[in-house]
């Protein structure tokens, strides 16, 4: 199980004051959650970690790749640490450490996720991980662009708490039509925005559209897929996301 403390994660805290804060666990990527070019997260997670903290959130970032050794999981096919499992693991071992901190309200937690770490917040939220009774749950879910076939093909999976999924039309790499079978089977609970002319990663501006190869897992099964910014999705998307998490300040 990795860490969620010092040395394993990075908590984005607003100044704090006397009053508890509502929090959110940010779970990255299948590239890692640190900037191979600069010491410190990778531009994407600080980005929404500052506009968060600045609306009032406390925001931890669980590395769960770095805190068992390991470098980014994108291209293993036999991956070490997978989606359903250990990080499902590390999501609901941070809620219970943010329940303990002061600056925090504990029934005021929310769970988000960029792609790996976005089918981690779906596998998350199943009922089967609902914590034990009388320990408060997630509140909210948020899940960028997540790998969705897999529950799909099953057929049964549902969530427990209200969950925001965001992705482009044109993603390539974890395609959207999954994502909508999943949406239309949990209308009730799911909310899927898709964004035109969008690719995986939309919303990070630290790199150009590029064409990846090797992948683990991709659309059409060639291990190649599209990635790179959309300004129109990633405006609309740092709208949506805000707006979808003031539920935690309900």
């Amino acid at each position: 199980m990795a860490r969620t403390s010092r040395g394993a994660g990075r908590e984005a805290v607003q100044t704090i004051r006397t009053r508890p804060f509502p929090a959110v666990v940010a779970m990255h990527g299948c590239s890692g959650l640190w900037s191979s070019k600069i010491i410190g997260l990778s531009p994407r997670h600080a980005d929404l970690g500052r506009r968060l903290a600045a609306l009032g959130y406390v925001v931890l970032f669980p590395d769960s790749y770095g805190s068992r050794d390991l470098g980014p999981q994108r291209r293993n096919d036999d991956r070490r640490v997978e989606p359903f499992r250990e990080r499902v693991e590390d999501a609901n071992a941070a809620r219970p450490y943010l329940e303990t901190r002061p600056y925090v309200k504990p029934d005021s937690i929310g769970l988000l996720g960029w792609s790996n770490g976005g089918s981690s917040v779906l596998y998350t939220v199943r009922p089967k991980d609902r914590p034990n009774t009388g320990s408060p749950d997630f509140r909210a879910a948020v899940a960028f662009y997540p790998g969705c076939t897999a529950m799909a093909d099953k057929g049964d999976w549902t969530t427990r708490v209200p969950l925001l999924i965001v992705m482009g039309e044109a993603d390539d790499w974890t395609p959207a039509r999954p994502c909508k079978t999943l949406a239309d089977a949990n209308r009730n609970k799911v909310k899927l925005i898709l964004y035109p002319n969008a690719y995986h990663d939309f919303d990070n501006e630290a790199q150009k559209l590029h064409e990846l190869h090797g992948l683990a897992y991709t659309a059409n099964g060639d291990g190649t897929a599209h990635a790179g910014p959309n300004p129109a999705a990633r405006a609309a998307a740092l709208k949506e996301v805000p707006d979808f998490l003031a539920l935690l300040k309900q």
